[in-house]
Parts: structure tokens; C-alpha cells; sequence
């Protein structure tokens, strides 16, 4: 009984880890991705500072990444930071200064900007800071990254 009370307990934590989502940011400007955990690897392409990636997996030094495309490629695992940055997808994302349609108006920002997720998300909305330190809420169906 107690075996399989272990066994379950187990698999629901083992469950509950494999579908956290683990979003990073890229540290420096710069950074290529490649097509393999290799520096001799096909580059595919170069982030800049602050740019989200979803963390698929990691191996040794390298980390296997999504972009908000849904590209996949690997990026060097020390280029990567804990800090959360959410990337506007929607053409125009309205930042608000409470969690809020209704709420005044802090400012816009345009498609592929960047912003830093500062606490939980809640009721649908994000609250974010904008590198000019401009703080305010944003709708999770506008950005990337969470």
C-alpha cells in the first residue's frame, strides 16, 4: 500500500514538473542560435539583449529553445538569464496602469517590443515594466513569453 502511495505521489510530481513552462531571456545582444548544441553548428540566426525563449531541455552547456515562431534551435546555455521578458506579438499592445481594460492608459507598445514581467499574472493580465522603468499592465493575448 505504502509502495504504492509513493509510486503515485511520484508521478503526479514527476507530471507537474514536465508541463512547467520555463521561460528565459537572452543576456547579452548578439547571441546566435544554431541548428545543434555545437559552436561548429549551422548559425540559424542572432537574438538581441532581453529576447524570450522557452526552454525545451538542456544538455551539458547547451539549452534547447523555442521563439515566440515556434522556431526551435540551441543556444549556449550561459547566454541565457532568470529574468522574464515578455515579447509583444499583437500589432499593438495597450499598457494599462491597473489589471484593467478600463483602467488609464500608461502607454503603447509596438509589435516585437520587449518588456519585463515583474509579479504574477492575474485575472488575464500581466504586469510589466518597460526598460525607460514606465511599470503598467498588459493582456496576456498580447504578448509571448509567459
Amino acid at each position: 500500500m505504502k509502495l504504492r502511495l509513493v509510486t503515485a505521489l511520484l508521478a503526479l510530481g514527476l507530471a507537474g514538473h514536465a508541463s512547467a513552462l520555463e521561460f528565459r531571456s537572452v543576456k547579452e545582444t548578439g547571441v546566435s542560435l544554431y541548428d545543434a548544441p555545437s559552436l561548429t553548428a549551422k548559425r540559424l540566426f542572432v537574438v538581441s539583449r532581453y529576447y524570450p525563449v522557452e526552454v525545451l531541455s538542456q544538455q551539458k552547456e547547451w539549452a534547447r529553445v523555442r521563439d515566440a515562431s515556434g522556431g526551435v534551435a540551441w543556444i549556449p546555455a550561459a547566454a541565457l538569464s532568470v529574468q522574464r521578458m515578455l515579447l509583444v506579438t499583437a500589432p499593438e499592445a495597450a499598457v494599462h496602469r491597473a489589471a484593467s481594460a478600463g483602467a488609464p492608459l500608461a502607454y503603447r507598445l509596438p509589435k516585437n517590443a520587449v518588456v519585463e514581467l515583474t509579479g504574477q499574472v492575474e485575472g488575464g493580465w500581466a504586469p510589466v515594466r518597460h526598460r525607460d522603468g514606465a511599470a503598467g499592465f498588459v493582456r496576456i493575448g498580447e504578448v509571448w513569453g509567459l
